[in-house]
């Protein structure tokens, strides 16, 4: 019986070290509004959370969000990109850390630390626009070592 088990659990651990895909992850799902997000990092996952799904149709919402560093942050940079409907109709990448200039707490954090943040953050738009949305980030320090990357999904089927 004993050997059994240690059969299955190696047979686990094969099958989670073969995956380079992270699983889908549900950030809210109520009547007409759908959030989704997946890590592209083969290597990691994060967490991200928000506190009701409602207030993202709000001006500003609360978020929750960590990760343990692969990288170093001397430097970041990232990059969006928004599709709609398999096409890319946005694309936009700003520095966020580099020497002298810091927009973000936790440029200069070390590998191996921890990167959690929780408090509001502004989209900068009034509303969502009705419709499905896929939106990828990539971050990537000074080495173009990919500190985190995601995949977002957005459902929205609120009428404003």
């Amino acid at each position: 019986m004993k050997t059994s088990n240690v059969l299955v659990l190696l047979l686990v651990l094969l099958y989670i070290n073969a995956s380079t895909e992270w699983p889908t992850h549900t950030v809210c799902k109520e009547d007409n509004l759908e959030i989704y997000y997946k890590s592209c990092d083969p290597h990691q996952d994060f967490a991200f959370s928000i506190d009701r799904c409602s207030d993202v149709s709000t001006h500003t919402f609360n978020i929750r969000a960590a990760i343990l560093l692969r990288h170093s942050i001397k430097e970041l940079y990232v990059k969006l990109n928004l599709i709609i409907n398999g096409k890319t109709v946005l694309t936009y990448s700003e520095t966020l850390c580099e020497p002298g200039l810091s927009k973000l707490i936790f440029c200069g954090k070390k590998k191996g630390e921890h990167l959690y943040y929780e408090g509001p953050v502004t989209l900068g738009i009034k509303e969502i626009p009705q419709g499905d949305y896929a939106v990828s980030a990539e971050l990537t320090n000074e080495d173009h070592d990919t500190v985190a990357c995601a995949y977002l999904t957005v459902k929205n089927y609120l009428e404003y």
